[in-house]
């Protein structure tokens, strides 16, 4: 009976521990609209419901941080993200003629 006993043999498999990378969270990105003297509120809000989806009363309250504070951070986003937005923002108030301007940086 001892040669059953499977303790005594030389071929135990080990367990292989393998470490893997911690994967980091890509950075992120503070989208900001600034204040001018020249563009309509009500186009400010316009861009901030349909580019980033508030509603009309955030959009007003938003707006009003602009006028009051010089800039807002309307939305964190990844880097692409935030890339198109300033973009899209910044397209769509130069085809509507207005100097509005729409930045990003690094959080």
């Amino acid at each position: 009976m001892a040669g059953n006993d499977r303790r005594d043999s030389d071929d135990d498999l080990g367990v292989v521990l393998e470490t893997r990378p911690k994967t980091q969270r890509p950075p992120l990105y503070k989208v900001m609209i600034l204040n001018d003297d020249y563009t309509p509120m009500e186009f400010v809000v316009h861009v901030l419901e349909r580019f980033f989806g508030l509603s009309h009363a955030q959009a007003f309250e938003l707006m009003l941080t602009v006028h009051k504070k010089g800039l807002a951070v309307v939305g964190v986003f990844s880097f692409e993200v935030a890339e198109t937005k300033v973009v899209q923002v910044m397209d769509f108030a130069r085809r509507h003629q207005h100097p509005l301007q729409c930045t990003m940086e690094k959080e």
